[in-house]
């Protein structure tokens, strides 16, 4: 999922900018049939709604019914209009033409004026918006030369500045400087608007009929779009997949064992593959973590091919880089050759270097404090990310490391990770489709200082290949942001350890998805 499923940032946060795009499977097929209410489950409720307060990919899902961003990505990945018709990227000034007539759900205009106020709160560090750094570069300013005239000045240069703003969420009017209104509520241009929410049960969008501007001008005057929408919350893959088979669901993502007895039944899919297995380490100045050689001692400590089979169900795949989701802007492979070994007498060997010495209980400590890891980890990964995680806790106890394991709901597992950081080791995969977009997970700002940064990552390799990259258009910095991968690997900062194909299972309906459903897309059929 920043897209996460954290941003499984998630699932991922370019599918749902995705014009009409994704990779469909075995669809069923059936007549069309207008007014009808599609019904999609998610496995966890975003709590606050504000789009550009979190990048839990279960919010962004939600969000995609009720907001638009000023561009999408088409299924080949190129730039295509959303809000905004017309755009062009001059070294450091980006210039898009807005589409006219636009309105919010209440009735109000959408102009150039509420955009750049958009890109201003986004841009202030005071803020806390997790998109700063990662949808929209940081230092970046906006100016309204009319109502549909919008001008982006950058404070240096980014590669794939286009990408960013085709996810980036636009707020309508007094909701952007007034946020408490988005916390329960939608005040944006999108497609749907809620009408109705249950927090932790279900949220219900009603349709917007005057919708003209979506991803590469689709509306909401197609053939077969829902009258209304309503998102379930149910956490159990297993209720989701009955409901699935029974009618009463219309879409839902399945990567379990369920899966299996979907395809035999011959339900149409969605398949996207993304990061499910990514493991970070907390470096701030207080952890063991912060000595590289007990974050390389933790990771040659596990089998990570085996780690993969069980956390996948043994439907899974090495990861190759970082920025994994579909369309991916700079494929190769950043990690392979730079991941650790399974060597568990190497990892013992690194701890005694280190200086934390085996006692005589079993237990490592250095000065008379023992080496104990937490490892927290989101619930949503079920009893296959339980198994995996207690491989891992079996691994780190015999190299005498005080292990436990957490599973934590999505938005929980974010306090912890951006508010509290009290956390040792998190398996949290972001899953975007171009590499700036981590920049300002990896660098930067620590997210206890109002940056993004919340494994307190410092390696000038890493920094030193972006600022190379940054300077770059396109996929001509391709080969510097995949050194600058590798280097992470390499210092074992991030270990990306498992790609997974997700698939979202539909019946009675056909979408397109990469992780997010697009809204526009939906097409209800009959029973």
């Amino acid at each position: 999922m920043i897209t996460m499923r954290m941003v499984r940032i998630t699932a991922g946060v370019s599918a749902a900018a995705l014009t009409l795009a994704g990779c469909s499977s075995e669809s069923r097929e059936g007549e069309i049939v207008d007014g009808a209410t599609f019904t999609l489950a998610r496995s966890a409720d975003p709590g606050n709604l504000d789009p550009q307060a979190s990048a839990a990919s279960d919010l962004f899902q939600f969000t995609q019914f009720a907001y638009d961003s000023l561009l999408s990505i088409d299924a080949e990945g190129a730039i295509a209009s959303q809000l905004a018709s017309e755009w062009t990227v001059e070294g450091n000034t980006v210039s898009l033409t807005l589409n006219e007539g636009i309105t919010c759900s209440d009735g109000t205009p959408f102009t150039a004026v509420d955009a750049a106020a958009n890109i201003a709160w986004v841009s202030d560090p005071a803020n806390e918006s997790p998109w700063l750094g990662v949808l929209l570069p940081p230092g970046a300013t906006a100016s309204a030369d009319s109502d549909t005239a919008l001008t982006i000045e950058l404070a240096d240069p980014a590669p794939f500045v286009l990408n960013g703003l085709a996810v980036l969420p636009m707020v309508c009017g007094n909701a952007i400087e007034d946020r408490s209104v988005l916390a329960a509520e939608t005040h944006g241009t999108g497609p749907f608007v809620l009408a109705d929410a249950a927090q932790g049960d279900k949220y219900i969008y009603e349709v917007r009929d005057d919708y003209t501007w979506g991803p590469g001008g689709a509306t909401t005057a197609a053939e077969g779009m829902p009258a209304e929408v309503v998102i379930r919350v149910i956490s159990n893959e297993t209720t989701a997949a009955n409901l699935l088979l029974s009618g009463e669901l219309n879409a839902a993502t399945i990567t379990g064992p369920d899966s299996d007895r979907l395809e035999a039944a011959n339900l149409f899919s969605a398949d996207t593959s993304s990061i499910v297995g990514e493991m970070w380490f907390n470096q701030s100045a207080e952890r063991a973590m912060t000595d590289p050689k007990v974050r390389l001692a933790l990771s040659q400590a596990l089998d990570l091919d085996q780690l993969m089979g069980v956390i996948t169900s043994d439907k899974g795949e090495a990861a190759t880089v970082f920025a994994n989701n579909e369309p991916v802007a700079c494929p190769g492979n950043s990690i392979a050759e730079f991941l650790p070994e399974h060597d568990p007498d190497a990892a013992a060997a690194l701890l005694d270097d280190a200086g934390w010495e085996m006692g005589s209980g079993g237990t490592r400590s250095k000065d008379g404090v023992p080496l104990a890891v937490t490892l927290v980890r989101d619930a949503d990964s079920g009893d296959a990310g339980s198994a995996a995680a207690q491989l891992v806790v079996q691994a780190w106890t015999e190299l005498g490391v005080q292990a436990t394991s957490e599973a934590k709901e999505e938005s929980v597992l974010a306090e912890t990770i951006f508010s509290t950081g009290d956390w040792d080791v998190a398996w949290v995969p972001l899953n975007v489709s171009s590499p700036d977009q981590l920049v300002g997970f990896m660098s930067g700002p620590s997210a206890l200082d109002g940056g993004a940064n919340f494994a307190h990552i410092d390696n000038p390799d890493y920094q030193a290949a972006v600022e190379k990259a940054s300077a770059l258009l396109g996929s001509d910095s391709c080969e510097d942001w995949l050194k600058a991968e590798s280097a992470l690997v390499r210092d074992a900062d991030v270990i990306p350890f498992a790609n997974q194909l997700s698939k979202t299972f539909g019946s009675g309906a056909t979408f397109e998805s990469l992780g997010s459903v697009a809204p526009t897309s939906i097409r209800m059929l009959a029973e």
